[in-house]
């Protein structure tokens, strides 16, 4: 018999698609013989909970949500052996669905979960260095700086907006944006400071909907590509965004990435670093790459060719 899946729901993920489509997934994934178990999540400590106890039991635990609660499930499945997650594109982004070409339509995923494959991936970890807030992984991308401000601006804003909540952020966040000065060490000792927009420790390619801020990004290589967006004008700035949508904002003089396992980061004023959308700690902080930390069920050969592609560089 094939294992049994726990299908773990965040009702406001995508303003409340996760809930109007559960009842879909669950029939599609028994249509396709599966035992299914549906769980509505109170908050991120109830999925962490959930998660355990179902990995515990020997069910796939699959996240019917965006990337936030996805990295908070991977996040506690990490230390669960045998573990394996399963990913439900329910929010508004769904980046890491993307990158790993799981269809967003019910079905499609639901086809990918029942007949796909389980691949060791990596995750990211941020260490807040004072001590303040716990160790948190992530699945897709944490920054800090002006995204910062961007991802704050983008979980207040009205559901209504659906994927446009992101560029919605940025452009309100570069109004009343001012430089800052970021200082980096990465793991082999070198140090980096530059005044500008922002860093982001990428596990992944893509977040913010389809924004590839780190376009050659691989999600099994246990590195990091950082990603920092030194000083230009404002105007300057919004004119590159829809770049990164392409991923060709890197080819810019005043963008640069650094491959790393790991990066310690601090600036000159405070910053909240986000991690697939949701704070995870103030700065100073510590990203690492946590090699095959979680197993996950992507279409059959997916992630297998996901770095051979990468690396000949085909678009996203």
């Amino acid at each position: 018999m094939p294992d049994p899946i726990c299908v773990i729901v965040n009702p406001t993920a995508g303003g409340g698609r996760a809930a109007r489509i559960a009842p879909t997934v669950e029939l599609a994934l028994r249509e396709r013989g599966a035992a299914v178990r549906i769980v509505h999540t109170r908050d991120v400590e109830h999925a962490r909970e959930v998660a355990r106890e179902a990995a515990g039991g020997g069910e796939i635990v699959a996240a019917l949500s965006g990337d936030g609660l996805l990295g908070a499930i991977a996040d506690a499945l990490r230390e669960t052996p045998g573990a394996v997650l399963g990913v439900l594109p329910g929010g508004r982004g769904n980046d890491l669905a993307r990158v790993l070409e799981i269809p967003t339509d019910p079905a499609g995923a639901c086809e990918v979960l029942r007949a796909g494959d389980a691949r060791p991936l990596d995750l990211g970890l941020v260490e807040q260095l004072d001590g303040g807030a716990p160790a948190r992984a992530f699945v897709g991308i944490a920054s800090v700086g002006f995204d910062s401000d961007a991802n704050r601006i983008a979980n207040e804003a009205p559901a209504w907006l659906g994927g446009l909540v992101y560029a919605y952020g940025a452009l309100r966040a570069l109004i009343s944006w001012r430089p800052a000065r970021f200082e980096l060490e990465l793991a082999d000792g070198q140090r980096h400071s530059f005044r500008g927009y922002s860093v982001a420790a990428a596990n992944s390619r893509a977040y913010g909907g389809g924004m590839y801020a780190a376009p050659d990004a691989m999600l099994d290589d246990g590195l990091l590509d950082v990603v920092v967006v030194e000083h230009v004008s404002r105007l300057r700035f919004a004119a590159n965004l829809p770049r990164v949508f392409k991923g060709r904002h890197v080819e810019l003089p005043t963008v640069r990435v650094f491959r790393t396992p790991h990066v310690t980061i601090s600036s000159d004023r405070p910053f909240v670093m986000y991690a697939d959308g949701d704070p995870v700690g103030a700065l100073p902080v510590r990203v690492s790459a946590l090699a095959g930390a979680v197993s996950v069920v992507t279409p059959a050969g997916g992630a297998a060719a996901l770095s051979a592609r990468v690396a000949a560089g085909e678009p996203g």
